[in-house]
């Protein structure tokens, strides 16, 4: 009896403590500091992520000096891959490959970019649902969930740190609760020495900035009927792909968290309907009237097939 009395009350005290762990501030009040806290302290991660294709470990670097953001994301394992930011330049350095420069915001490869979300704009399609606390290295964390209130999407789960609110852990899971990508936090330092270390970095000689073309504008004599809540078109374009000589028609859309195109050309022998996914990436091609379409991006297999059934076209003039 003893023994279930001193069981129920730490279930007890475990349901208070969750419920009470962001009384004070909402989820997304939270997740908005975690976005803040991310692009302006000095701070310094070792973390792992970790994907269908195999664990990668990984050490990230963030500081400000004089206004400006400096970052450096570097593979710990095997051959040196390096990315850095200086202000709106991200450079690549990579074995085997000549350094390069693109304009960017910040650096996406293996950093979750929901921490960099305006989470203010995603509030009319999605909830943030506090799930309590726990530990992640050492660092005691509030446990967010973030899923789209139409179903149609992928979801989230993110602990971030109670005092400097930055991300110990992401996970990104599918529709039936599966994990597809986890970033995880093993340590974490924030002092003054991190922005030391990157202070070489501001009058470091950067690879020069390559140039992406840019595909024709166009109208279009097609569009998708439905999309999902949220989304909307970023860009579109017309251009044609190296070693294929058929223009393609590419509409882009965003929520503010996840992307896809819709991508229209002229049917080739070749074509086929083909559904592929790996990881958060599908690509769902459909033939449709010796037309293909594709949708490529990050969104759950029927998802992507709903947008391509609903492409609707209109009648030449």
């Amino acid at each position: 009896m003893k023994q279930l009395w001193c069981a129920m009350s730490l279930v007890t005290g475990s349901l208070f403590f969750s419920v009470n762990a962001s009384a004070d501030v909402s989820s997304g009040a939270l997740l908005q500091q975690m976005n803040l806290a991310s692009q302006s302290l000095n701070y310094e991660l070792s973390f792992i992520s970790i994907n269908k294709q195999g664990v990668e470990s990984l050490r990230y670097r963030h500081a400000r000096l004089d206004n400006q953001t400096l970052a450096q994301l570097l593979q710990m394992d095997g051959p040196r891959r390096e990315v850095v930011q200086r202000g709106n330049e991200i450079s690549y350095f990579e074995p085997g490959l000549d350094p390069f420069t693109l304009n960017g915001d910040y650096i996406v490869d293996s950093l979750p970019s929901l921490v960099y979300t305006n989470f203010k704009r995603l509030s009319p399609w999605y909830d943030f649902i506090s799930v309590g606390r726990t530990r992640i290295a050492d660092r005691l964390c509030e446990v967010i969930r973030v899923v789209a209130r139409d179903g149609t999407r992928y979801s989230y789960i993110v602990w971030l740190d109670s005092e400097t609110k930055l991300p110990m852990r992401v996970d990104l899971l599918d529709r039936d609760g599966e994990t597809l990508e986890q970033f995880r936090v093993i340590a974490f330092t924030m002092n003054d020495t991190v922005a030391g270390n990157m202070q070489s970095l501001a009058k470091a000689n950067l690879p020069p900035l390559l140039s992406v073309p840019a595909g024709d504008k166009a109208a279009f004599n097609w569009n998708p009927s439905w999309l999902p809540q949220g989304f909307s078109e970023v860009s579109s374009s017309r251009r044609s792909l190296p070693t294929v000589d058929v223009p393609i028609e590419s509409r882009l859309y965003s929520d503010g968290l996840f992307s896809f195109s819709v991508n229209v050309s002229r049917a080739t022998p070749a074509s086929s309907d083909q559904m592929l996914r790996t990881g958060r990436r599908t690509v769902s091609t459909t033939l449709r009237d010796n037309t293909e379409i594709t949708i490529v991006g990050e969104l759950p297999p029927q998802t992507a097939k709903r947008i391509a059934d609903s492409v609707k076209f209109k009648a030449v003039q």
